[in-house]
């Protein structure tokens, strides 16, 4: 039997940007219902906050339980297989120093903790729950429901967020999801007991390692266990030939650098994961009836570690759309453009980096930081997603820019020879797919 329900706000996943809605529209009164498909503790991988996050965490006032279960986070190694040394980058070098750590987290953990904190401050939070369709019309939503048991419910809502992740369920609806041309990448990816950390206060730092058809991530965790994930072109995991667990050790074998950091290392549950097609992009991500935020509305390459800040962040900016909504309906246009203006800029600054880093001079400029035009400041300031709106922060970016393009020119034929090996290694190797997780076969 279906059951029916009213509600001002259905919150359609319950992971950080889902968590983060709920628990702002409660705090205003609304009634909030959010669904997820699970149940908690579930896993996700994506593991690495940073500076960006704290400030979030403060105001939903979970920054003690983050603290509780993370692995404090200063910065970032970087390890290149051309050179036999590393560069270290420090998050307090940005231009705010204050803003100089975040955490390594179990998103499993982290994700428990937002949800759990959403239903204490007010949310109606049911999980097991899958949804199966949405329907609009002048006066708000129907979503429909199925739980474990089989059962169906559904609610009607003013207005529905989509915080679904890669499930994408309203870009999916309107047909609105299309894959980035500019970018092209899969993942192999499994969690590690026993690896070589760095020592002292850079212990919990992630370490980026490049190699031939990507880069790794290290990611330490509080329980003693290590992410290890490779991020490749979407050619190399086309091309596997064997088990899944046979394929990432052997990727792993070509990284020296990183092989050498797990020699004492076993793989946690013998288990691998694998993801393709990382990034996407609604062609929208607001409706006078809805919202989409975080990995619903797009997902870029996880090398900086954006996804969770940028799914909170989300969710703070979207809660005055969702409010502005239900308030004052004439003032929703100007809200809606707004939004979608800022929900496009702030990812617009990681992608410039994203596509070229695996070029030669990005590489080089990363392993050979200096702060000619404030460059270094302005860069570790994005990297800790310190996103400063001042003219400095601005003009350092754009002096770390105008330094790229200058070495580049200088270095055309590397450049050159670069950019070719990029447009071949993005080329089209198939229809998008939704994620695949894969246990090692």
């Amino acid at each position: 039997m279906e059951e029916s329900q009213d509600c001002d706000v259905l919150v359609i996943g319950g992971g950080p940007a889902g968590s983060t809605m709920s628990t702002l529209l409660a705090r205003k009164g609304r009634r909030v219902v959010m669904l997820e498909k699970d149940h908690h503790p579930r896993f996700h991988i994506g593991e690495s906050l940073l500076p960006g996050n704290v400030e979030l965490f403060e105001k939903l006032g979970v920054r003690e339980e983050v603290d509780r279960i993370g692995m404090p986070k200063h910065g970032i190694e970087f390890v290149s297989p051309d050179l036999d040394y590393r560069s270290y980058v420090d998050f307090s070098e940005g231009w705010d120093p204050e803003k100089g750590s975040a955490w390594q987290v179990r998103r499993s953990d982290l994700d428990e903790v937002l949800f759990r904190h959403a239903a204490r401050e007010g949310a109606v939070t049911l999980e097991g729950a899958r949804v199966r369709q949405v329907d609009f019309d002048d006066g708000g939503a129907t979503v429909q429901a199925t739980l474990d048991d089989g059962s169906r419910r559904s609610w009607r809502a003013r207005f529905v967020v989509d915080a679904s992740g890669r499930d994408t369920v309203l870009a999916n609806k309107f047909k609105s999801k299309q894959k980035n041309p500019d970018h092209n990448s899969t993942a192999l990816f499994g969690h590690f007991r026993g690896a070589e950390r760095l020592e002292g206060r850079r212990e919990g730092n992630v370490s980026i390692f490049w190699f031939q058809h990507g880069w790794f991530w290290f990611i330490p965790l509080s329980d003693g266990t290590t992410s290890i994930g490779a991020v490749c072109w979407s050619y190399y995991l086309k091309a596997r030939d064997k088990p899944l667990k046979d394929y990432f050790f052997d990727t792993i074998a070509l990284c020296p650098q990183l092989q050498a950091r797990l020699a004492g290392a076993e793989l946690v549950d013998d288990a691998v994961h694998a993801t393709g097609n990382f990034s996407y992009a609604s062609t929208h991500a607001t409706g006078d009836r809805y919202l989409m935020v975080g990995d619903a509305y797009t997902f870029v390459d996880p090398m900086f570690s954006t996804g969770v800040f940028l799914a909170m962040q989300n969710a703070f900016d979207g809660a005055e759309l969702v409010q502005t909504a239900l308030e004052r309906p004439a003032a929703l246009p100007a809200a809606r453009k707004a939004l979608e203006a800022r929900m496009r800029n702030v990812p617009r600054d990681y992608t410039w980096f994203i596509y070229r880093v695996t070029n030669p001079t990005i590489r080089d400029m990363f392993m050979h930081p200096n702060n000619v035009f404030k460059a270094k400041q302005g860069l570790v300031s994005l990297l800790g997603a310190d996103l400063d709106p001042s003219a400095p922060y601005r003009l350092s970016l754009f002096g770390f820019k105008v330094l790229y393009y200058f070495v580049s020119i200088m270095n055309w034929r590397r450049t050159l020879a670069g950019w070719k090996r990029r447009r071949f290694n993005i080329r089209d190797m198939g229809p998008l797919q939704g994620e695949t997780v894969l246990k090692a076969d």
